[in-house]
Formats: structure tokens, C-alpha cells, sequence
């Protein structure tokens, strides 16, 4: 059949005509959404599109790190911050108020704490007069035996200087010796030295005493002496050109009779109790 041109007039044509033409365009946007939905998947993500064009922020949006002087300025203003804190701190802490005082209301002592403490009281008073007891001998001993020791050293002083001279201070051998002597035995002893002096300065006697040994024999009162008996041991050598200078030894002993004159000791008596000699025999 040959295709024939429809006529102007020809409404039917024209319906198919254009539903022909419908049907076409009908199928023509599906197949556009369907090259459209193969480029969507195809298509790169869109943030990470937006992320690469977006446009770096400019740097004076960042914070700047201060270096140099300007970070130990910094850290300088941070500190008083701390010490601030700090200092808060402790005086809050020491703003705490205070512990409560509880009072405890008094009880009388027991009859048990009374009689514990006349019980101490009791031992105190006892243990302080046994001391005492006790101390007074041995103070009363001690203050004896340092007057003994005192009498002692005057004894062996004094026998020293009564015969102890040469010829040239002879004649004041009485007053030297004077101060160790009182009583009647001062002026015996002076008598005798006087009634020597002119023979021994003639013959240069030279007479020299040595104390071995000195004791106390007795004191009287005990607590509070005031007279003594002591006992005095020597070895004397005389020399004299008459006799060649050969030594007269003699070995004597004293006892000496003393009394106590205010802080000292003075010889009243004096007696000879052993008398040897030992001069070599020519």
C-alpha cells in the first residue's frame, strides 16, 4: 500500500497524529531520567566536592601561639592566677571554724584518789626525813675530817718553822715562829730561842727540819671542835764547822696540844715523846 497524505479535514488522523506524537514524548523523558539516575551514581560525592572548592579560611581567622617574650609574659600572668588560687585556698582552710569546746562538769574527787594522794603525801614526808637522817651524819663526818686535815697541815707548818735556822736569821726565829704559838708555851718557847741564839751564830749551826708524818690524835667537842691533840713525826739534821760539817741526825716526835683561836689553829703545848739520835760516833 502506498502511504497516503491525510487531508486537511481529517480529525481522525489528527487524533492519531498527535497520540503517535504523545507516546513519543512520553517516552523520551525516560529515557532522559534514566541517563540522568546512570550520572547521579557516576557523579563524585557532593561534599567531597564542596570540601575541595571550598576556599581556605584566611589565616587571620586562626588563633595566634605567642612565642618569645610574649609566651613567658603569658606564663608571668598565669602565675599570680595560681598563687591567688592557692592562697584562696589556705584561707579558706583556716577559716574553718574552731572545734567545739564540751565542757565536762566536775566531780569531787573519790574517797579512793583522797586516800591515794595522803597516801603519797605520807611516803614523801617519810622518805624526805630518812634522807635527812641520813645526810647529816655523813655532812657532820665530812666537816670533821676537814678540820682534822686543817689541824693537820697547821702542825706540820709550825714544827717546821720553830726549828728550822741557819746563823743569820736566828735571832728572828722567835718572832717568825710567834704566829703558830699562843699561851704560856708562846713565851717558853721565846726564852729558849733566845737563850741559843749567841752559842749557835757562834758555831754556824745550820738546823733543818723535815716533817715525815702528822696525825690528829683527838678533838674535842666533836661537832664543832675547838681544842685538838696532834701528833707530829720528824727527821732532823744539825751541821757545824766545829764539828767538820758531819750531820747530827736525830729522829723526834711531837705531841702538840692546840687550840682554836677564831679561824685558826694555835700550839698551847708542846712535849717530846720519842727522841733518837743517829749521829755517826768519831
Amino acid at each position: 500500500m502506498e502511504d497516503q497524505q491525510p487531508g486537511s479535514g481529517d480529525l481522525t488522523t489528527d487524533d492519531e497524529a498527535v497520540t503517535s506524537t504523545g507516546d513519543t514524548l512520553e517516552e523520551t523523558p525516560q529515557r532522559r531520567r534514566r541517563f540522568f539516575r546512570r550520572r547521579t551514581v557516576a557523579a563524585p560525592d557532593n561534599d567531597t566536592v564542596d570540601a575541595a572548592e571550598a576556599p581556605e579560611a584566611p589565616a587571620e581567622d586562626q588563633p595566634k601561639t605567642p612565642v618569645g617574650k610574649a609566651a613567658r609574659a603569658a606564663r608571668a600572668a598565669e602565675s599570680p592566677t595560681a598563687t591567688t588560687s592557692s592562697a584562696d585556698t589556705d584561707t579558706d582552710a583556716d577559716s574553718e571554724p574552731p572545734a567545739e569546746v564540751v565542757l565536762v562538769p566536775h566531780r569531787p574527787a573519790g574517797a579512793r584518789t583522797i586516800g591515794v594522794a595522803v597516801a603519797a603525801s605520807v611516803l614523801f614526808v617519810g622518805g624526805s626525813a630518812f634522807a635527812g637522817a641520813m645526810v647529816q651524819p655523813y655532812l657532820a663526818q665530812r666537816a670533821l675530817n676537814a678540820t682534822k686535815i686543817e689541824i693537820a697541815r697547821t702542825a706540820t707548818a709550825a714544827i717546821t718553822a720553830l726549828w728550822t735556822y741557819t746563823p743569820d736569821d736566828m735571832p728572828t726565829l722567835a718572832d717568825r715562829a710567834s704566829k703558830f704559838l699562843a699561851g704560856d708555851f708562846a713565851g717558853e718557847y721565846r726564852k729558849y730561842i733566845d737563850a741559843i741564839v749567841e752559842p749557835n751564830k757562834q758555831a754556824q749551826v745550820t738546823n733543818t727540819t723535815e716533817v715525815v708524818g702528822a696525825a690528829v690524835e683527838s678533838v674535842s667537842p666533836a661537832n664543832t671542835p675547838t681544842e685538838a691533840t696532834a701528833l707530829v713525826y720528824t727527821n732532823s739534821v744539825a751541821t757545824s764547822p766545829v764539828t767538820k760539817n758531819i750531820p747530827s741526825l736525830r729522829y723526834l716526835s711531837y705531841r702538840l696540844t692546840m687550840t682554836r683561836d677564831g679561824g685558826e689553829w694555835l700550839i698551847t703545848r708542846m712535849s717530846t715523846i720519842t727522841s733518837f739520835d743517829l749521829t755517826p760516833k768519831l
